[in-house]
């Protein structure tokens, strides 16, 4: 059984959505007014997708939608606001694989879509939100050129994968990718994941469809 937490105070939203996710027979919705609220459901049902307007919502900021979301690292979370800062959505999408994004005036199309890729954990940016990226990036210069290994290891990184994962995938040892993750921050300059993927989208190592996923 899927459980879904819709936390969007505004009714007709809220009741669009619930009969999007109502008509999976096996899916159970359930209702946050606010913050306090949605943590004491997502403390009963850990794996819970959770439909989310940000802005709309009492989190004082980024980074504390972020740590709830990471103390419920089961859960999958859909973000359908009116508005959100390209500043925003390059935190929230190249910091965690937890969030799928659209937008409240987004055709009905992408909103169910953005809701079965969480059913099947997955995520979905949509198109909006990916040109709205790049365009704040436009006017900064590209890094130098990785290795092609580099660069693979970089895309994987940008799909939130863990150093477990891409050593699996590649068949490489746990020390081998944390060593190309050193070379990678090394060159780039930089302190953070999130760093290099900014660095990537910019040049062109990264496609905008890989966040289709």
């Amino acid at each position: 059984m899927t459980h879904f937490i819709i936390a969007d105070n505004q009714e007709l939203t809220r009741q669009g959505i619930e009969s999007i996710v109502q008509k999976d027979d096996e899916a159970t919705v359930y209702r946050a007014t606010d913050r306090a609220g949605l943590v004491q459901l997502l403390k009963e049902h850990e794996s819970a997708i959770v439909i989310l307007d940000y802005t709309l919502f009492d989190f004082t900021d980024v980074e504390q939608l972020l740590i709830v979301s990471e103390r419920y690292e089961l859960s999958r979370w859909v973000l359908i606001s009116d508005e959100l800062s390209p500043a925003f959505l390059q935190r929230v999408i190249y910091t965690s694989h937890l969030f799928s994004i659209v937008y409240k005036d987004s055709p009905l199309s992408e909103v169910r879509d953005a809701i079965h890729a969480a059913m099947r954990h997955q995520r979905f940016v949509s198109q909006r939100a990916l040109e709205e990226i790049f365009s704040s990036r436009q006017d900064e210069e590209p890094s130098s050129p990785l290795t092609s290994t580099e660069c693979e290891i970089v895309k994987a990184i940008a799909k939130g994968k863990s150093t477990k994962e891409i050593a699996a995938e590649r068949s490489s040892s746990v020390h081998t990718i944390t060593t190309h993750r050193k070379n990678i921050f090394r060159k780039l300059g930089v302190n953070t994941a999130y760093e290099v993927v900014k660095y990537a989208l910019r040049a062109g190592w990264v496609d905008e469809n890989e966040f289709y996923i």
